[in-house]
């Protein structure tokens, strides 16, 4: 009985030790996210005001684990997670000869890029989507990986070479925001749009808003990627 309480003890301590660091790097990553982020902001109004004054581009802190990027008619809201995950014995990483060789890199903290309509949260309109574009994956060596739309172009899916700095996580934002940017929004069918009920009426939906459309993930055919999230 003494050996397996202490086989559970040491098994607890490893993980919870190497979990306590994954938290810290990725709280770490956040911030510097946030700094890379302001800094967007700051760059991109400058140049733009020179052209339009009337197009608003705004960083916007909302507490320690998010904050928004607000730029013409899109919301980008960056989350980081709370929870340390891992992932399931087929997913791709689990596979990674960087990750096999050492069972504290099969965890990770999580930063996530969603895409909204920046009038879908100023009116709260409850039902209109958001798009998860892409998320950020630190371990307990701050190694990453990125995995997201197909529309950000990433490069960066060796773990192995993957090392948290600046220029990797002010591309990620940049990226993130280009693939805003570029899809636009359609308008929906006619068909769909001919009836309107009472009740859409009385709470003023806009039954008319058209959606995003276009968002194509790189891991598309590969189910087992973006499972464990939650």
């Amino acid at each position: 009985m003494e050996d397996k309480l202490e086989t559970i003890f040491e098994g607890l301590k490893q993980k919870s030790t190497t979990k306590q660091t994954i938290y810290r790097n990725t709280q770490e990553v956040f911030e510097k996210m946030r700094l890379a982020a302001a800094a967007i902001v700051t760059s991109l109004s400058t140049k733009i005001t020179e052209v339009d004054s009337n197009v608003i581009i705004e960083y916007r802190n909302i507490n320690e684990f998010e904050f928004h990027i607000k730029f013409s008619g899109d919301l980008l809201i960056f989350v980081m997670h709370s929870n340390v995950i891992t992932f399931p014995e087929d997913h791709e990483l689990m596979s990674n000869p960087y990750v096999e060789e050492d069972f504290r890199r099969r965890f990770f903290g999580h930063i996530m890029a969603y895409n909204f309509m920046a009038d879908s949260i100023k009116y709260n309109r409850m039902n209109d989507p958001g798009y998860l574009l892409a998320r950020i994956l630190i371990n307990v060596e701050n190694h990453y990986y990125l995995e997201g739309v197909s529309e950000l172009d990433l490069e960066y899916s060796d773990i192995s070479k993957n090392v948290v700095d600046d220029k990797a996580l002010r591309l990620f934002i940049e990226s993130a925001m280009v693939a805003s940017v570029n899809n636009d929004l359609i308008a929906p069918a006619i068909d769909d749009i001919k009836k309107i009920s009472v009740k859409q009426k009385m709470e003023n939906q806009q039954v008319s808003r058209g959606q995003k459309l276009g968002f194509s993930f790189s891991y598309e055919g590969n189910s087992n990627n973006f499972q464990g999230m939650y």
